[in-house]
């Protein structure tokens, strides 16, 4: 088989694990373990802000607002504190590069942090011509897991999903991808999924 496309998740996937951010987020905020985890997650208000957000009918400062509130913190410029530590994750950028290089084409499909004011994608360099296309869910005013988030990135690539595999850090955003005919796979340490793209795409791309 060979694919044609290649589709990558940014937080957790092209970034270091969300978990490492999280955790350094609170012990910068003093916070105890787990607290920023319980307030998106968990606490209602915190669950919903960022549902809304991901599909823009939210704005990051409502989240700032919302979550600061939950968290008992400053909520001025908050999104930029918590993702503070959020580093893009070399090996996963370096594949993402040797693959369009190669002619695959490549997509970045992110449920999105907000893009003001403060652009997480911008912050971390991901903007400068290194994507055939990036897909974000406030743009389209869906999030996924929706089928029609990963439709979509389909259609901009100009790719069937059986020519594309998709990397997400989150199983549940893989089932509707594969609906599509998109391959999957299950982003949880950075070898691994280097070692299954080395093998789905082609060796000598993504070879290290």
């Amino acid at each position: 088989m060979t694919y044609r496309g290649l589709i990558l998740d940014f937080g957790g996937v092209l970034t270091v694990h969300m978990r490492l951010n999280r955790e350094a987020f609170e012990r910068s905020e003093g916070l105890e373990p787990g607290a920023y985890y319980r307030a998106l997650n968990e606490h209602p208000d915190g669950v919903a802000v960022y549902a809304a957000l991901e599909v823009g009918e939210a704005t990051q400062e409502d989240w700032n607002r919302v979550i600061g509130g939950i968290l008992g913190i400053d909520p001025t410029d908050l999104m930029r504190r918590a993702l503070a530590n959020l580093h893009l994750e070399p090996a996963m950028v370096d594949a993402a590069r040797r693959a369009r290089a190669a002619g695959i084409k490549v997509a970045m499909l992110s449920n999105s942090f907000g893009l003001t004011p403060f652009n997480p994608y911008a912050a971390l360099g991901t903007w400068d011509g290194e994507w055939d296309t990036i897909v974000l869910s406030e743009q389209l005013g869906v999030r996924k897991p929706d089928p029609a988030i990963y439709a979509h990135t389909l259609k901009q690539l100009d790719l069937p999903g059986e020519d594309c595999v998709f990397v997400d850090d989150r199983a549940a955003n893989l089932p509707p991808a594969e609906a599509l005919g998109i391959r999957t796979i299950h982003h949880t340490q950075v070898a691994d999924t280097i070692a299954q793209l080395d093998a789905l795409l082609d060796r000598a791309t993504l070879a290290t």
